[in-house]
């Protein structure tokens, strides 16, 4: 009797426990869910192409993910029906990110001992880590030989129906995918590792770093040239996407000038005040430049202008809610290398005027290899050699991240869980139209996946090169 008294009352005790805990409430995450449509429908560029070219109904999907967090009973679960919401989006700009855990200060470790300076740690520390690129898939087409060209990029050679492929793989946009780029620069800018270094000290470091990373680029290709290439075929499998840099290496690696991707965003005072404010400063400048560069920055000032009120906010249903907005590389769609060398403010109207680039360093027909894990400036790489004839695109639908952020946004913070929304701010328009966060389609497809191994993906691809060869030169003979 007295064993089964205690165990009577351990498990009254229990019940009690249990029927005194309160039950979990969906309402805050309800709340957090509801401010999650409110900011998409705001302030989401993408949403036209998510309901007109998906055919997606926002409502059906938010509805979704409401009865999933009823059906839930804790944070946990909650959260995860937000996450499959954000993945239901599979835009790469669009993210949610939740608060890190806080850990008791008994479980904070120790800090670890300081180790002595060098220039590795100096530039790991700031991001540069060669974990960011990967081999890619070119190099596992049958017969590849790679060559030592002298810089950070992978290069190779394969033979190809009565000529030569070279290969360049560019992993990331970024010199941080690079940590050589980051040593080369702290030598050149003679930065001392060893004091702190402020936000113009990193930022003299990256500059040179891309600066490095563009002349290799260029150095790269004439190499491939003296080697006997005469396709060149551009890497860009298992990219994530990086910079405006793109914008400077297709230029470099295209036979043709380029016209860049028309930009829209969303209408709103913000935009007309930044437009504003480039016209006012391009003033500025034309206040003290000589006469030739006086003239031209009138017209640019202009031009700001002109597009601070294509951009203004309007009522109506002939108003849309995207306004064109300049372009990919900035106020102008394209520019001669060089033609505003030495001029400060340059790159305020042409992004890529900030790398020291020229213009189509390789001429003969190109080839871009793309897959399903290509997102963002990789893409915007592959969209503007396409949408220009420069280039054949081979490989498979590219991920679809698109335009990413332009001149920074205000991130979206969930009032309940303090996750925070971060959305892209900018499209960038393809030459039909369409919005490129639909992802880039080849132009010759090879049917690889994004989980298949290398060898197997070289192999596909190497079934569809010669096409691909014989596409490129053709359509260098339309030039």
């Amino acid at each position: 009797m007295t064993f089964a008294g205690k165990t009577t009352v351990l498990a009254v005790a229990a019940f009690l426990s249990l029927a005194a805990a309160p039950a979990w409430d969906p309402a805050p995450w309800l709340a957090d869910l509801a401010q999650f449509r409110a900011a998409i429908v705001r302030d989401y560029p993408n949403l036209e192409w998510l309901t007109e070219q998906r055919e997606v109904s926002l409502d059906t999907w938010i509805a979704r993910t409401a009865s999933e967090i009823r059906r839930g009973s804790s944070d946990a679960d909650a959260r995860r029906a937000m996450d499959r919401l954000v993945e239901r989006f599979n835009d790469g700009h669009l993210a949610l990110r939740w608060p890190a855990p806080s850990s008791p200060p008994s479980l904070t470790p120790p800090a670890a001992p300081a180790l002595a300076p060098t220039v590795a740690r100096f530039c790991a520390a700031r991001g540069y880590t060669a974990g960011q690129v990967t081999a890619g898939t070119a190099a596992a087409l049958s017969g590849y030989r790679p060559i030592d060209a002298g810089g950070p990029f992978n290069a190779g050679l394969v033979d190809a129906r009565g000529g030569t492929i070279g290969v360049v793989r560019m992993g990331i946009f970024a010199p941080h995918g690079y940590p050589s780029l980051c040593a080369q620069a702290v030598a050149t800018t003679r930065t001392a590792i060893t004091q702190p270094c402020d936000a113009g000290c990193d930022d003299r470091v990256l500059t040179e770093a891309f600066a490095q990373m563009t002349r290799a680029l260029m150095t790269t290709i004439t190499q491939l040239r003296a080697a006997g290439a005469d396709v060149l075929l551009v890497d860009l499998t298992r990219n994530g996407g990086g910079t405006e840099w793109a914008e400077a290496a297709a230029r470099i690696v295209s036979p043709v000038a380029l016209h860049s991707a028309p930009i829209g965003v969303l209408r709103s005072p913000a935009w007309v005040a930044r437009w504003q404010a480039l016209a006012a400063k391009l003033r500025s400048e034309a206040g003290k430049a000589p006469p030739h560069d006086r003239a031209m920055l009138l017209d640019f000032a202009g031009q700001a202008e002109a597009t601070a009120d294509q951009v203004r906010p309007c009522d109506g249903a002939a108003c849309p809610r995207l306004a064109r907005s300049g372009f990919a590389s900035g106020l102008l769609p394209q520019l001669p290398a060089g033609t505003l060398d030495g001029r400060g403010w340059a790159p305020e109207v042409f992004s890529a005027a900030q790398f020291p680039y020229r213009d189509s360093v390789w001429q003969g027909p190109v080839i871009v290899l793309i897959d399903s894990e290509t997102w963002s400036a990789a893409e915007q790489f592959a969209a503007l050699l396409q949408d220009n004839g420069a280039a054949i695109i081979m490989g498979t639908r590219s991920g679809g991240a698109g335009c990413g952020h332009l001149d920074g946004q205000e991130p979206t913070t969930l009032s309940h869980s303090g996750a925070v929304l971060d959305m892209p701010n900018c499209v960038r328009f393809r030459k039909d139209g369409s919005n490129e966060v639909s992802g880039i389609v080849p132009d010759i497809s090879t049917g690889v996946r994004a989980n298949d191994g290398a060898s197997f993906a070289g192999r596909l691809t190497a079934a569809h090169l010669p096409m691909a060869v014989e596409q490129a030169r053709a359509l260098a003979l339309k030039r």
